[in-house]
């Protein structure tokens, strides 16, 4: 289950922590693309008024490279939009790092391996050996930044690559049309609620996210698959899989930030003007869903067919 939230929940910060946190080279993407060439067709959502029109994007962070997806109805709204809202901008690599120092490494001298359960430890420890990483690598880390670089690693590994992500093309083709481009959230904040999580939920998240991990491929073609034909029901039923199983993990990276951007919605509404919001794909599917949320505030979002 944790793994599947985390390939919901994840933000693009935690692509930039993978290698640096650990200290360890960053694993080169496959020099062969896995992902068969196709077009892509995923979702599209407009909420809209009489002069205010923002449309709603679900992305996937990473990918391999042969998917085509900015194009058709995704582009033209894009095209039509006069300003660009990803979950956050990214900030300058030393400033990242130096959060991630403040908020992912623990500070109170346990080591990483010491919190985890004597029946957790094994097989923590051969997933550290499958990466090509050392015993002690991760001891430093707080458990969330250690399920973070455990499950990312792996992914780079297999050609899944930020550049090739959605929110990388995004904010180019918004540089190259001038249009500005602002965060709903601050890389401070979205590292706040991993960093937030109790204990027992951090070493939870650790555990679940290393029993996993042999399943990481199978979980992440079948969240791609469903994202490329635009089918968010099938999307909701691989990521929410068990989600109430944590229920703390739950309402910090899902519920509260999904209500949060609903607000944000409804507040940008009272403004003129055509706005393209890319998000991470799960935060508009579901039952706790942006698209569900902003029902509380009378607003409908209506899927756009392309």
């Amino acid at each position: 289950m944790q793994m599947k939230m985390l390939g919901k929940l994840i933000a693009p910060f935690t692509l930039l922590l993978a290698a640096p946190a650990c200290g360890q080279p960053a694993p080169q993407a496959a020099t062969t693309p896995v992902t068969i060439v196709q077009n892509a067709d995923p979702a599209l959502w407009v909420v809209k008024d009489k002069d205010t029109t923002i449309y709603l994007f679900g992305t996937i962070h990473v990918l391999q490279p042969g998917l085509t997806w900015f194009d058709g109805g995704v582009k033209k709204a894009f095209d039509q939009s006069n300003q660009v809202v990803l979950e956050l901008v990214m900030p300058d690599a030393p400033a990242m790092q130096a959060l991630v120092m403040a908020k992912g490494m623990a500070h109170d001298g346990i080591k990483l391996t010491d919190r985890l359960p004597e029946g957790k430890r094994a097989a923590y420890a051969k997933a550290l050996a499958d990466l090509g990483l050392p015993a002690t690598s991760l001891d430093a880390m707080e458990p969330w930044l250690a399920a973070t670089n455990l499950s990312l690693l792996p992914l780079m590994k297999m050609g899944y690559d930020v550049s090739n992500g959605p929110e990388q093309a995004i904010t180019k083709a918004a540089g190259a049309a001038g249009k500005p481009v602002i965060g709903l959230e601050t890389a401070e904040q979205q590292l706040g609620y991993f960093d937030s999580l109790s204990m027992p939920a951090q070493v939870a998240f650790l555990s679940s996210t290393v029993e996993e991990l042999p399943k990481l491929d199978a979980t992440m073609k079948s969240m791609v698959a469903s994202w490329a034909k635009g089918d968010p029901d099938g999307l909701a039923r691989t990521l929410n899989d068990d989600l109430n199983a944590s229920p703390e993990v739950k309402q910090a990276l899902l519920v509260n930030r999904n209500k949060n951007w609903a607000n944000w919605i409804d507040e940008r509404m009272k403004q003129p003007g055509v706005v393209f919001m890319a998000v991470g794909a799960g935060h508009l599917a579901g039952s706790d869903s942006v698209i569900v949320q902003l029902k509380a505030h009378h607003l409908k979002a209506k899927r756009v067919k392309y």
